[in-house]
């Protein structure tokens, strides 16, 4: 009868531990640590697709700023957190509906003055993914 070898962990188990607790390190840096989260909160305004204004939002804090594209007018309000449209002239005020918008990543768009409202940087960039599913 053979008597079963004995397992004991040798000196290339260890290595390839070292390994994968390495990757795993590198792989969770990237996903969670290596976004830049403490930048400057900063409105960007597009209009028909090209950059038109940066506005650091602690720079432009309780001030209005009125941007006239496609025929239409947008009165756009500014604090140091959040960013709206107070009233415009377009037929579906969709912009003026969107309300606040206080987080990196998020928008107010305007369809008819073909204008775009977008905040960057911030404490609240979420740019990964939400769900996979399938």
């Amino acid at each position: 009868m053979n008597s079963s070898p004995k397992l004991r962990p040798g000196l290339w188990d260890a290595l390839v531990v070292l390994v994968v607790a390495a990757l795993a390190v590198g792989c969770a840096w990237t996903v969670w640590g290596g976004q830049d989260r403490g930048t400057e909160l900063t409105a960007v305004v597009s209009v028909d697709g090209v950059e038109t204004e940066r506005l650091p939002l602690r720079e432009a804090a309780g001030t209005e700023r009125t941007i006239q594209a496609g025929g239409y007018t947008l009165r756009l309000r500014l604090t140091e957190t959040e960013v709206w449209v107070e009233s415009a002239d377009c037929p579906t005020q969709d912009c003026v509906h969107t309300g606040h918008i206080s987080r990196g990543g998020q928008s107010i768009v305007c369809l008819p003055a073909r204008v775009i409202i977008q905040l960057e940087g911030g404490e609240g960039v979420d740019t990964g993914v939400d769900a996979v599913i399938g």
